[in-house]
């Protein structure tokens, strides 16, 4: 019986450590070295054969079809494997933009892996990789799914590490329209005022070992404070999620806007993201460390 649609669980990230080195390699972008791990936030990828390529979005995007990371990964596969893309993907939308959290990459990489499925594709064929770094940086990341270290641009996967399954995370984020920070905008205060990333070797070796009073240790990201003075909202959550209790780290996810707090219990996140809400007015959200990657179901 021939496959109607594929729906595809798409999860957001957090990165536990991310360090930008400063000043530009000659492809024009910086050296990353980056270790994340997936949370049970997800956005939901519909996919089904269709007569032409169509990317539609709940709710709407504010940008043409044709920029959508999903699109871009749909056509970059029919380029690579020499096959049309005719799809309608349907994309809910519950990852928040311009958050820090991937989601137009997680988006991308659901679409590739579910392109896989449905043209009986190897997803361990070098190729889908090659389409994954072509779309962006986080994409590989999220065609696995444990926490990864990865560095080139942040593309290039290293190793892999047991799952912090379970372990819970408030996220919360000074505005919940589609305001924030772009990576541009906080790559571009980065190279105003460069700062060294912290030692990568702790935190790997905590990993390694899964030591997680360790691990949430050695949680940093210096492109944190260039997203804070884009945007000193931004500063100010971070500042209120330190002081927290409950809180094991707080940290800035990736390029911002989204800040997280990883808890000691669920019902601390919980609570930190209901008082985000409601005392501060933010947007807030209680999640836990997932440990997969995209889920396909068939339809």
């Amino acid at each position: 019986m021939p496959r109607k649609f594929l729906l595809i669980t798409a999860p957001a990230k957090i990165n536990l450590y991310l360090g930008v080195h400063p000043g530009c390699e000659e492809d024009g972008y910086h050296r990353v070295d980056t270790v994340m791990t997936a949370i049970d936030l997800a956005d939901t990828v519909a996919i089904s054969p269709s007569h032409e390529l169509a990317v539609h979005t709940v709710p709407p995007a504010d940008f043409p079809m044709e920029s959508n990371t999903a699109y871009r990964a749909a056509r970059a596969m029919g380029e690579a494997f020499e096959r049309e893309a005719s799809f309608t993907i349907l994309i809910d939308k519950h990852i928040p933009i311009r958050a820090g959290l991937g989601g137009p990459s997680t988006d991308a990489a659901a679409v590739i892996l579910g392109i896989c499925q449905l043209w009986d594709i190897d997803p361990a064929d070098p190729r889908i990789e090659e389409v994954a770094r072509a779309i962006g940086a986080d994409v590989p990341f999220f065609l696995y799914g444990p926490p990864a270290y990865l560095d080139g641009r942040g593309d290039t996967l290293r190793e892999l590490f047991r799952p912090l399954t379970g372990t819970p995370v408030a996220l919360v984020k000074p505005s919940a329209d589609g305001s924030g920070v772009t990576a541009v905008a906080a790559y571009r205060a980065f190279d105003e005022d460069p700062a060294e990333p912290s030692p990568l070797e702790p935190l790997l070796t905590a990993m390694r070992e899964h030591d997680e009073t360790a691990i949430f240790e050695h949680v940093a990201n210096n492109l944190g404070p260039a997203a804070v003075r884009v945007s000193p909202e931004v500063g100010e959550v971070l500042t209120w999620l330190r002081e927290q209790p409950g809180v094991r780290v707080a940290d800035v996810c990736g390029s911002g806007s989204m800040s997280f707090a990883v808890c000691e219990t669920q019902m601390d996140a919980e609570r930190i993201a209901i008082a985000a809400l409601d005392e501060m007015g933010w947007w807030g959200q209680a999640a836990k460390m997932e440990k997969s990657g995209p889920y396909i179901a068939v339809g």
